[in-house]
């Protein structure tokens, strides 16, 4: 080979190990991206817990119970919960995230369409879903209350449902 062709051949060999490093620096940005948002919406569920009970009570749902974190696993098929407010006649099951969004609210939508098959204690309890967010987009808002489902955002310093009183929830 040539002077040339070598270092041509030099010079792809480089721009190659920078690739490879540049790869490796991004799936560490992503893994690090990850991590955080995961833990704001850990940080969104850690609030709507507490606020769940006194919004649910004031809609008539008389909170007996607050689960965080349900998974279940049956017949091949799994589900996860953020949160699961229960009574001896109700399950609202409560989604949250930091930033709220439509994708969001149609995955709950299925996941509601499991419980009472993957969670069997809770098959003669009427159902109802929720979802939460830190930031929620109107046009979310609006489309998870089309949905059934109650919202629940953030006024200034405290939680609320932006639901209207009129409202009812879906059943499953």
């Amino acid at each position: 080979m040539s002077a040339v062709a070598d270092e041509i051949w030099e010079i792809l060999r480089g721009i190659a190990q920078a690739q490879k490093e540049t790869d490796r620096e991004i799936k560490a940005v992503n893994a690090s991206i990850g991590r955080l948002t995961n833990r704001l919406g850990e940080f969104v569920e850690e609030a709507v817990r507490p606020a769940a009970v006194k919004l649910f009570r004031e809609r008539g749902i008389d909170v007996h119970e607050v689960h965080q974190n349900i998974t279940a696993k049956r017949e091949g098929d799994g589900l996860e919960i953020d949160l699961l407010v229960v009574n001896n006649n109700d399950v609202v099951a409560i989604e949250c995230k930091s930033n709220l969004s439509i994708d969001d609210v149609n995955d709950h939508l299925k996941r509601l369409e499991k419980i009472k098959r993957l969670l069997p204690d809770h098959k003669e309890k009427r159902i109802s879903g929720a979802v939460a967010g830190r930031v929620i987009p109107e046009n979310v808002a609006i489309y998870a209350i089309k949905k059934g489902l109650y919202v629940i955002g953030q006024n200034g310093e405290h939680l609320e449902l932006r639901n209207d009183m009129s409202f009812t929830a879906k059943i499953w």
